[in-house]
């Protein structure tokens, strides 16, 4: 069950980075890289100059990149601190020695609390989708 929950979560990140990425990160990217050709391509400034123009080229490619690493991580920590919080309240419940069926049944009560978690936090993915894709079109548009 454990394993299911872990593919579930991830199939959901992914769907959600290849929304973002076709939405707005391959265009930043494209951008990126159509910036820094000119940079490149300017024969009137120092290679000091076309460093700065090709590093000021990729700050809206960087920030969005951190933007999203760093909501998804923060999602992530959420879902391991409560099942962290699962796995702490089944060890004080179980006590030193439990026996066999004490074991299958504390084993079936952390894997339903993780399981709460993960459906608790799958809730959450459609409106951090929604702020992340509000906040990098902010973003976006105050670069432009």
């Amino acid at each position: 069950m454990v394993e299911e929950q872990r593919q579930r979560i991830e199939q959901e990140m992914t769907k959600m980075i290849n929304e973002l990425d076709l939405l707005y990160i391959r265009k930043i990217q494209g951008d990126m890289h159509r910036c820094a050709a000119k940079c490149c391509d300017n024969n009137k400034i120092s290679l000091e100059g076309v460093q700065k123009c090709v590093e000021n080229c990729s700050t809206t490619l960087n920030w969005t990149q951190n933007y999203v690493q760093t909501n998804l991580n923060m999602f992530q920590n959420k879902l391991q601190r409560c099942v962290m919080d699962c796995n702490d309240d089944i060890k004080v419940k179980m006590g030193p020695n439990p026996n066999d069926s004490e074991v299958d049944k504390f084993t079936a009560l952390f894997e339903n609390c993780a399981k709460n978690c993960v459906d608790r936090q799958m809730e959450y993915l459609p409106s951090l989708l929604k702020k992340m894709k509000r906040d990098i079109a902010e973003n976006v548009k105050d670069k432009s």
